[in-house]
């Protein structure tokens, strides 16, 4: 999981209109104009990597949707509240199809999100903290989760292979360490690779 901070303004334009046109609307009432813009939204400002896994999205309908930090069910009053809203990829039995409507002691918005929730090299990870565990749980992000596990392990030492660390050797050179953790947190055209949070959660663990 990666942090994001929701920008002031970023809200869609037609989604602040639409609002403004029915003050007792809810998210069940918009059009798909509506939902098209914020999904499109979120993907950008998440750089087109899914809220929770982390892997590549579109920002289209296809592969992601818009998700509800808070529920719906839990929190109806924020069912337009952008702030609210993540875009989340539309794997079977993950992310926002396993979310549902249970709580989640540990959000994108929380910044122990990138520190309790620990990866590792072969793709497995373990919560810091029982809202970590969790969180990890209620996602099905975990290591009973095969097919992410093994995604993860690919494209993290792939990562780590392209900016110049073996994942088979012990690196101490934290110099290094650093300018690939800053290197994968550069997005490029507005997109960041998939799962390079994911590697950048391996690598600051190295250096802590």
């Amino acid at each position: 999981m990666r942090k994001i901070t929701k920008q002031v303004g970023f809200e869609p334009q037609s989604l602040t209109r639409w609002k403004r046109a029915n003050p007792q609307g809810n998210y069940n009432n918009l059009t798909k104009v509506e939902r098209k813009d914020i999904r499109s939204a979120c993907a950008i400002e998440q750089f087109y990597l899914c809220i929770y896994c982390c892997k590549r999205i579109s920002g289209n309908g296809k592969d992601c949707m818009n998700e509800h930090v808070l529920a719906r069910r839990i929190a109806p009053n924020k069912s337009l509240d952008f702030d609210n809203i993540v875009a989340s990829c539309r794997t079977p039995k993950q992310c926002d199809d396993a979310h549902g409507s249970q709580p989640l002691p540990l959000t994108p918005f929380d910044s122990g999100c990138e520190t309790e929730i620990r990866f590792k090299l072969s793709g497995r990870v373990e919560g810091a903290t029982a809202d970590a565990t969790e969180t990890i749980r209620v996602l099905h992000l975990g290591n009973d989760n095969k097919s992410l596990v093994e995604q993860r392990k690919q494209f993290v030492q792939a990562l780590l292979l392209g900016g110049g660390i073996d994942p088979d050797d012990v690196v101490d050179d934290s110099d290094l360490i650093q300018m690939v953790i800053e290197d994968l947190a550069q997005p490029q055209d507005g997109r960041l690779e998939a799962f390079a949070p994911i590697a950048i959660n391996v690598l600051r663990q190295w250096v802590a």
